[in-house]
């Protein structure tokens, strides 16, 4: 009989190019090894994944990344995840993340540089979109910045805030949900420097710093971010390769540890995670080392609930490879590895 107890780990993956859709594994709290226990191919490209939950318990939310987007939720109650309904259009194209907030789900539409909002049912399942806010503008990159290119929404810690990184337009938009209708505005917008390309950030412990990792530019821009007023000020960058990357790099994921010591980079070009560390206010980041990530092209990096692995979701080897994290120096030393073709993003829950 299975352990309702137990974590398990969500694993999105692009069936596009032969993923298995959501990918479940059961977690060994002592290795931290995955074991596969399922798969459920419900929906196209689920490519990142958020935790919910609802009156019946929790629910899994899932993008679909494609053009046009949509997003399905899923039950948890039993051995694998059982879809709620058909997946919803968001009125965007190509969500590559999503999060919730104040009741509803939120989704960054990539290709159409765009945030949509949907209400959520009783029992979780998303309805019609309530809002979608658009973007216009761009950047100096001459292929990826033609256009907006939102990459993720987050909220703040507050929870009063969500942050639209997007990648297009070298900006990080903060917006404001209506209480009732959920329907986004914008609130304020934060430039970064031109053809930074900024694609995810991850806030640091204490909820008065945010770090935006840039997917163009290999670098952090350190932000302090004042919830009171809903700004993100930058007040530094601190480079993931001090002395230049060799050849093509593309970040793509921040983490930053629960003590709020060390903040890790997942690298793609070079397939490594960076490892930088952070003083004691979280002001000021300064990588100090880089290690391989176990596979190639890491798409998706995570800690685990206890805090003390990483996971890297490696999408064109097609494997999730974990890392045992020295509490000492942040450096993080190979434990395994689970095949998982196409990964995407991994979940704990």
């Amino acid at each position: 009989m299975e352990d309702r107890g137990a974590v398990r780990a969500y694993i999105g993956s692009f069936t596009s190019a032969g993923g298995r859709g959501i990918t479940v594994a059961a977690v060994d709290p002592g290795t931290g090894e995955l074991s596969v226990t399922g798969t459920v191919d419900a929906v196209p490209n689920p490519s990142y994944l958020a935790l919910g939950h609802a009156e019946g318990g929790p629910v899994l939310y899932a993008v679909s990344e494609t053009l046009p987007g949509a997003v399905a939720a899923f039950d948890l109650s039993g051995p694998l995840p059982r879809p709620l309904g058909a997946p919803v259009p968001v009125r965007g194209d190509e969500p590559t993340h999503l999060a919730l907030s104040q009741g509803h789900l939120l989704t960054a539409n990539y290709g159409s540089g765009s945030v949509s909002v949907l209400p959520l049912a009783a029992d979780g399942a998303p309805q019609a979109p309530s809002g979608v806010l658009p973007n216009e503008g761009g950047g100096p990159h001459p292929e990826r910045q033609r256009a907006p290119h939102a990459h993720q929404v987050v909220p703040d810690p507050s929870g009063r805030w969500v942050l639209g990184v997007d990648l297009g337009t070298d900006a990080v938009r903060i917006l404001a949900l209506d209480p009732v209708t959920g329907e986004p505005a914008l609130h304020g917008q934060t430039a970064l420097p031109p053809g930074t390309g900024p694609r995810h950030l991850a806030f640091h412990p204490s909820g008065r710093h945010a770090y935006v990792l840039g997917e163009l530019r290999p670098v952090v821009t350190v932000c302090r971010w004042d919830a009171a007023a809903g700004v993100l000020e930058p007040v530094g960058e601190a480079p993931l390769f001090p002395d230049g990357p060799e050849g093509a790099v593309l970040p793509s994921a921040p983490v930053v540890s629960r003590d709020g010591r060390y903040l890790w980079a997942a690298v793609r070009g070079t397939d490594t995670i960076t490892v930088l560390a952070l003083d004691a206010d979280g002001e000021r980041a300064r990588a100090v080392a880089s290690v391989p990530c176990g596979g190639a092209w890491p798409r998706d990096l995570v800690l685990d609930p206890a805090g003390t692995r990483l996971y890297a979701a490696n999408e064109r080897s097609g494997d999730v490879t974990w890392f045992d994290v020295d509490t000492g120096t942040g450096l993080p030393r190979r434990a395994g590895s689970l095949a998982v073709p196409a990964a995407s993003t991994v979940l704990f829950g």
